[in-house]
C-alpha cells in the first residue's frame, strides 16, 4: 500500500514528458495537412463572399465619401509592403527549417512578427483615422462592406500573429522535431494565403477605389 502512495508522485512528475510524448506519437501528418486544405477552402469560400458582397455595394455610398475620398494609397502601399515583406521573411524562415537551422528559424520567425504586427497597428491606425471622420461601418453600405472585407483579413493576420507567437515557443522548447515542421509548414501556408488576399484587397478595394 506503501509502495503505491510513494510511486504516484512520480507519475505526477513523469506526466508532463509523457503526454508531450504521446502527443507526438498521436500526431498523423497526412490527417492534418488535409483537415488544414480544407480549413483554407472554406477560408477562400468566406473571402470570395466578401469580395462579391463589395463588388455589389461599392457604389452605395448614401451621400456619404467614397473610396476616392477616402483612400490614402502611400499609407496603403506601406501596409503592402510590411506584409509582401513578411511572406518573404517567412519564406527564409521555411529555409533554414528545412535544413534545420534552429537559430535562424527563430530569428526569421521573430521578424516575420515584428512585420506583421506593423501591419495591423497601421490597419488599427486607418480604421481609427476613417471612423473619427465619420466614415465608420455605419455610414454606408459600402463603408459597411469595406470594414467587413479589410477587417475580416485584420483578424486573420492576428490570429496569424498569435500562431506565430506560439510556433516561437514550441520551436524554442522542442526544436525542429517532425510535428513542429508540420505546424510551421500549415502556418506558412496560412501566412502565403493572407498575403494572397490583402493583393486582392489592395487591388480590388483600394487600387480599384482610389482610382
Amino acid at each position: 500500500m506503501n509502495v503505491r502512495t510513494s510511486a504516484q508522485p512520480l507519475a505526477t512528475i513523469e506526466s508532463p514528458k509523457a503526454a508531450h510524448d504521446a502527443h507526438h506519437h498521436h500526431d498523423d501528418g497526412s490527417k492534418t495537412l488535409f483537415g488544414f486544405w480544407i480549413y483554407l477552402m472554406t477560408d477562400c469560400v468566406i473571402f470570395a463572399s466578401l469580395f462579391a458582397t463589395f463588388g455589389v455595394l461599392v457604389d452605395n455610398v448614401a451621400g456619404g465619401p467614397s473610396g476616392k475620398e477616402l483612400f490614402d494609397l502611400p499609407y496603403v502601399g506601406g501596409e503592402t509592403l510590411l506584409l509582401l515583406v513578411s511572406s518573404f521573411t517567412f519564406g527564409l524562415a521555411s529555409l533554414a527549417m528545412h535544413a534545420g537551422d534552429r537559430a535562424k528559424v527563430l530569428n526569421w520567425l521573430v521578424i516575420t512578427f515584428v512585420l506583421g504586427a506593423g501591419f495591423i497597428g497601421m490597419e488599427v491606425k486607418e480604421f481609427a483615422h476613417l471612423i473619427q471622420d465619420g466614415a465608420g461601418p455605419d455610414r454606408s453600405a459600402f463603408l459597411t462592406a469595406y470594414f467587413s472585407l479589410v477587417g475580416t483579413h485584420g483578424l486573420h493576420v492576428t490570429a496569424g500573429l498569435i500562431w506565430l507567437l506560439v510556433m516561437l515557443h514550441q520551436t524554442l522548447h522542442f526544436g525542429l522535431d517532425d510535428t513542429v515542421k508540420r505546424r510551421l509548414a500549415c502556418l506558412s501556408l496560412f501566412w502565403h494565403f493572407l498575403d494572397l488576399v490583402w493583393v486582392c484587397v489592395f487591388t480590388v478595394v483600394y487600387l480599384r477605389g482610389a482610382i
